[in-house]
């Protein structure tokens, strides 16, 4: 039996029956208050059901000031519970590991999303972005931390704290935007104090089954790779992880760094010491033989975005024959409504080339269906 199809076991919460996760995916399709959408559950219940072992929301922020795109569900009040249980349940009922994304857009916070100028680890001309006070950076890190508890109530298997991409914890681990003078900043220790503490925090408040997974930048984003490396492993050893979900954009290529272009990216990874945390990627992960290919490092999963997208089954699709071809972009609008995205979705994946003719003509109609 392919590894892909094979059972997971964790330190915490429910063994995942394969390897597949649902990656984060931006989307839009909730409500503006943070409230979600029967879109947003439509569309992430499909993929429960299309066999992935564990189902990931998209980024959902911790604090109001922290929304970083439209039509964002949000964690930040109990006036989300509603929704979040219903979402739970439904995916738990499918035999899906259910984990909530933890973000915090920080300085990426469009000002006319948040009313007001977005708040960094430090002044930030470039986003307009004012310095957090220490104070601020306390309540931040307990809303991280109430934002666990909230899913844990609401019923998830757990939670991933999403510390890549530019987003606020990755802000505070860059030493290009992180320029604080005080314990959050300065060296790594200091830059990755926040992210600890929000670790240790959720540890301490939730239960002892809960899951709790990180996602990291291996480069990019002011990241440089020795660093995230260095924080992979002591993250992972560290056993306060389930799961490590290491994002590399695109997983089979060498890194931009000179000094590290001796192997590819999944591979620096795939070599650093795990204790009990289960490692995972993503990046440029589009069809099953670049599933098996990234499976044959030493890895524990694989992450689907663009691929999950195209076929909500993609797992089941695999498991009935390893060698099956998905569809390629641009597909129509028709055939993306049928794999369970919203017009509000499909909007959002024609910025990205995934829609077959889409004009100004497409997006009234899709509005009026």
């Amino acid at each position: 039996m392919s590894k892909l199809l094979s059972p997971l076991d964790f330190t915490r919460g429910p063994d995942m029956k394969n390897r597949f996760m649902l990656a984060p995916l931006t989307n839009s399709q909730s409500h503006e208050d943070g409230i979600m959408s029967e879109e947003e559950f439509h569309w992430l219940t499909k993929r429960a059901e299309g066999g992935f072992g564990l189902t990931m929301t998209c980024a959902s922020h911790v604090q109001a000031i922290g929304k970083g795109f439209p039509g964002q569900m949000g964690v930040f009040s109990d006036d989300h519970l509603e929704g979040l249980t219903r979402l739970a349940n439904r995916i738990n009922s499918l035999d899906s590991i259910s984990i909530v994304q933890l973000h915090h857009a920080g300085m990426r916070s469009p000002k006319e999303l948040i009313g007001e100028d977005p708040v960094c680890p430090s002044a930030n001309e470039e986003f307009s972005a004012r310095a957090l006070s220490l104070d601020e950076v306390k309540i931040l890190r307990d809303d991280f931390i109430s934002g666990a508890v909230r899913s844990e109530k609401a019923g998830f298997h757990g939670v991933e704290l999403h510390g890549a991409h530019g987003y606020i914890l990755c802000q505070f681990l860059s030493d290009e935007v992180n320029l604080r003078d005080d314990e959050y900043g300065g060296d790594l220790e200091g830059r990755s104090r926040l992210l600890n503490e929000i670790i240790d925090g959720i540890r301490s408040e939730c239960s002892k089954d809960f899951m709790l997974g990180v996602r990291l930048s291996s480069e990019r984003f002011g990241i440089k790779l020795g660093e995230s490396k260095l924080l992979a492993e002591q993250l992972m050893v560290s056993n306060k992880l389930d799961f490590l979900d290491m994002s590399l954009w695109d997983c089979f290529k060498e890194p931009q760094e000179e000094d590290f272009k001796d192997k590819t990216l999944i591979q620096h990874f795939s070599e650093l010491k795990k204790g009990n945390t289960r490692l995972g990627v993503a990046g440029n992960i589009r069809t099953p033989q670049d599933a098996t290919k990234a499976m044959e490092e030493n890895i524990d999963w694989v992450m689907l975005g663009r691929a999950a997208i195209l076929n909500h089954n993609f797992p089941k699709l695999y498991e009935e024959n390893p060698e099956f071809i998905p569809p390629t972009v641009p597909v129509t609008a028709d055939y993306l409504a049928n794999e369970g995205l919203s017009p509000k979705f499909i909007d959002y994946m024609s910025n990205w080339g995934f829609v077959e003719g889409y004009d100004d003509k497409m997006k009234e109609a899709l509005k009026k269906a």
